[in-house]
């Protein structure tokens, strides 16, 4: 049996025009408005990411971020993009989720309107006659060298450790090159995130927040470092594009039973503050630490209380979301109204 979910691309400020969110009639995609923001939301079969093989998820990670992309090209340029799969069970939880992150979700709007992510993606435009000079690399001639004179022939586990210095003089070069370039982008640039390689062919696959004034200047950078480098490389620039890897807003669910627990865990009252779960927290950490208590330390029982800890964290930055109250409630008819944490993902 299937059952229907309301899936969540991501928030946008209303100050746009009645016609363009008018135009999303013709689409899946509608708005679910709270005070001066709206989520861009469709309905959709629940699933869980955990049980999507690779192709499924591949597959919808490209649906995820085409809509997102689409929505951009309909002119909603400053929208915060949502973590992938992010679904919840009804409208009243769209709206709880605009709720508890209206001031999140305000600032970051304030931080964005004038900027723009562009990606870039570097790589070896010949990757076959790089290896064969890293081949003639001075390291690798010694070592073969070396293996000829002792043995007169090349064992497998010689060919491995020739492999190995290979590989290991690739990633210096590529690790050398990508510090190179983002170093020279870093000075038309606002900030810098690196995403992993897929392969040894690829130098860098890295994201930039630009100013959107500075966004010719930003291309015009990418050829000079071309320029330099005398076509060894290929670039490809995609931009521009949806926050995804600065300000991808992610919900986090806080079990009512687990927050009680920590509570007791710590030994906390049923009003506190953070800096009170602080200190409770340390209190217990130099009693069980391995580290701090070499005759009674308890790695089991530490890494408890280190979850507990947390956990109230988690649930005190949500409790702060709605109330800039320093006191935090944990009696157990508050905790219910506090599980819903918004925050910008890491």
């Amino acid at each position: 049996m299937t059952t229907q979910g309301i899936y969540i691309y991501g928030i946008v400020p209303n100050f746009y025009s009645t016609d363009m969110f008018r135009s999303l009639e013709n689409t899946e995609v509608y708005a679910i408005p709270f005070k001066n923001i709206s989520a861009l939301v469709s309905n959709k079969e629940r699933v869980l990411l955990d049980s999507l093989d690779r192709e499924s998820l591949g597959y919808m990670l490209v649906h995820h971020q085409k809509t997102i992309e689409d929505l951009m090209t309909k002119g909603f340029s400053m929208i915060i993009p949502m973590q992938l799969g992010t679904m919840v069970n009804s409208k009243d939880e769209v709206v709880k989720i605009l709720e508890n992150g209206f001031n999140l979700m305000i600032e970051t709007l304030k931080k964005i309107e004038f900027l723009t992510e562009i990606d870039l993606v570097v790589s070896w435009a010949d990757f076959s006659g790089v290896l064969k000079d890293f081949s003639l690399h001075p390291d690798i001639i010694e070592l073969k060298e070396e293996v000829m004179r002792n043995s007169g022939s090349l064992s497998k586990i010689d060919q491995v450790k020739m492999g190995m210095l290979v590989q290991q003089k690739i990633d210096e070069k590529n690790k050398q090159i990508e510090l190179n370039i983002l170093d020279s982008l870093a000075a038309v640039s606002l900030d810098i995130k690196t995403h992993e390689v897929m392969n040894d062919q690829m130098i860098t696959n890295s994201a930039f927040l630009v100013d959107r004034t500075k966004k010719e200047k930003f291309e015009h950078m990418i050829e000079q470092i071309d320029r330099d480098y005398k076509d060894l490389l290929n670039f490809k620039l995609v931009g521009p594009l949806p926050f995804y890897s600065f300000y991808t807003l992610e919900i986090k669910a806080l079990n009512p039973e687990f927050v009680i627990q920590a509570k007791n865990e710590l030994e906390l009252g049923e009003e506190t503050t953070e800096s009170e779960i602080k200190k409770a927290f340390l209190g217990k950490a130099r009693m069980y630490h391995p580290d701090s208590n070499l005759e009674n330390g308890d790695e089991v029982n530490f890494n408890r209380i280190n979850k507990a800890y947390h956990t109230l964290l988690d649930y005190s930055a949500a409790a702060k979301q709605l109330s800039k109250n320093d006191f935090i409630s944990l009696s157990k008819e508050n905790v219910n109204e506090h599980l819903t944490l918004v925050k910008i993902k890491e």
